[in-house]
């Protein structure tokens, strides 16, 4: 599909408000947000329980981030996550982006999945910044329909001041932490299908939240984005002096999400994080913030092992020449040709053999009589 025209309307304007926030935001404010808090999902109103619920989660750490040609850059690596049931049907949303220490995106990725089962659908948001701007690349997979891509291009000028998800999430933590919203705080966004948008932050005041079997004074922060279409989207999330959520709610949705562990109450801030997941029995595959560990891991493996092939290119051709004597010979013991074959390079190797085990003898054989001196052929 050929790439989406770049937009012609005017960027969202930066108030001065927020770009004055932004740069008074330093270090310390940042270090306060660096935690990790998992809520319950649970259906708003009178809404059946039995068919709705879940978790919902959000992590923040500082973290290396590498792109091919460029410097390694310490930067904030924001990742969030819920996995729930709306009506019965299966849902999860993953959010993973690396934000500079003045909230600008490097690059994010945002993922929203409904698992019905005659007509799947997942939606992907992947924005990325260059020295010209940005790309911003959608794809919509329904079904077994065609995948839809699109992709826009903005100019620096037009991202001034831009604001992500991922930076939205730290901006919360840190007004939740000053207690106090400037006003005319007002922000340029994207939107899941990838255009411009703005985001606003307003202070709602403060209130009494159950957490649990206890009671909590919360700030609480509504949080807007409009589209140029006049829709808005908006958001209350409530939060603990220590910058902890413990309430958010998307006016107009079923389900909200809630902290229901009092056990945090007490914090009030610079502490070490609640676990990220009560013990439970959890489906590692099913599980929306495990499968991303497991991705992020399997890519740091992954780069590890190309790193020390590069390092020694002699495996290639150890490999390769191995291989080609197994395919021409196909002894009908792969092991003991193994064995025979790479002798000659284990001159250091003490006597002996990792399959020896007490009570069996090793399935390898001796060396071949040709390599021993007191042979006649």
């Amino acid at each position: 599909m050929e790439p989406a025209p770049k937009h012609q309307r005017g960027p969202p304007a930066l108030t001065e408000a927020a770009a004055e926030f932004l740069s008074l935001i330093g270090p310390e404010e940042l270090e306060r947000c660096l935690f990790a808090e998992t809520l319950e999902m649970v259906a708003a109103g009178d809404q059946p329980r039995d068919r709705a619920g879940g978790q919902w989660w959000v992590a923040a750490r500082w973290a290396p981030y590498e792109r091919a040609g460029e410097l390694v850059r310490s930067c904030l690596l924001v990742q969030a996550g819920s996995c729930s049931r709306q009506d019965g049907v299966p849902c999860s949303s993953a959010l993973k982006a690396y934000v500079t220490p003045q909230l600008e995106t490097l690059e994010q990725e945002e993922q929203e999945r409904l698992q019905l089962r005659a007509h799947p659908t997942e939606r992907r948001t992947h924005m990325v910044s260059h020295q010209h701007g940005m790309t911003v690349t959608t794809t919509l997979q329904e079904g077994e329909a065609e995948l839809q891509r699109r992709t826009f291009s903005y100019s620096r000028a037009e991202l001034r001041g831009l604001l992500s998800e991922g930076a939205s999430l730290l901006l919360l933590r840190v007004l939740a932490c000053q207690r106090a919203v400037p006003p005319s705080l007002i922000f340029p966004a994207i939107d899941t299908e990838g255009h411009l948008c703005t985001s606003s932050y307003r202070a709602l005041g403060i209130q009494r939240q159950a957490v649990g079997s206890a009671e909590a004074e919360v700030f609480v922060i509504e949080r807007a984005m409009h589209t140029s279409a006049g829709i808005s989207t908006v958001w209350h999330s409530s939060f603990l002096p220590s910058g902890r959520l413990a309430r958010r709610v998307q006016v107009g949705c079923p389900m909200l999400v809630l902290l229901q562990d009092e056990s945090v109450l007490g914090e009030t801030g610079g502490v070490e994080p609640q676990p990220l997941f009560p013990k439970q029995p959890l489906d590692w595959e099913e599980d929306i913030q495990l499968w991303s560990w497991f991705l992020e891991r399997k890519e740091e493996l992954q780069a590890s092992h190309a790193a020390y092939i590069q390092q020694h290119p002699e495996l290639r051709a150890l490999l390769a020449d191995f291989l080609q004597a197994l395919l021409l010979q196909q002894p009908h013991d792969p092991i003991s040709f193994a064995a025979q074959f790479f002798t000659p390079f284990a001159h250091q190797q003490p006597p002996g053999t990792p399959f020896t085990s007490a009570g069996a003898a090793s399935p390898l054989p001796s060396p071949l009589p040709h390599h021993s001196p007191a042979n006649g052929e």
